[in-house]
């Protein structure tokens, strides 16, 4: 047997094992995954609230309480997450927001929210429906022409 054909089954077997590992750990964060959505689902409520401004920040900066940031995985505390500040009842409250739900949220209007814990999860106007915003279109979608 030749050497590079020694070194081919090697690779060969090396990545075999690694795309094993890597459909178990798949499955397995799946189910973590599911079961946590359902915890949050039970944990769900229906809240009014007026928006008064959203960004997307780092937690530290957002002013969610020190419980909030320890809990964080240390690698995730540095990304920007999607933060709204909105008044629920008397209380003005940061709130963390689902990244699909975030572009729907109106600034300085009232909504709608379901909300569990300081996570926002679906968004409904309370007046009328919500403004979907435009996408944006990409670098070279751009440049075409409309065929109009």
């Amino acid at each position: 047997m030749s050497l590079g054909l020694k070194i081919m089954l090697i690779v060969l077997v090396v990545l075999i094992i690694a795309l094993i590992a890597l459909y178990l750990f798949g499955k397995r964060a799946e189910k973590k995954q599911a079961a946590q959505k359902e915890q949050m689902e039970a944990a769900a409520q229906q809240v009014t609230m007026l928006i008064i401004d959203k960004g997307k920040m780092k937690l530290k900066e957002a002013g969610f309480p020190s419980v909030v940031v320890e809990n964080t995985p240390k690698y995730l505390r540095r990304t920007k997450v999607p933060v709204v500040k909105a008044k629920v009842g008397p209380k003005v409250m940061t709130l963390m927001c689902d990244a699909q739900v975030f572009p729907l949220i109106p600034i300085k209007k009232e909504v709608k929210a379901t909300v569990s814990g300081i996570y926002i999860t679906a968004v409904r106007g309370v007046r009328g429906s919500l403004e979907t915003p435009q996408k944006k279109k990409g670098f070279f979608a751009r440049f075409k022409k409309d065929k109009k």
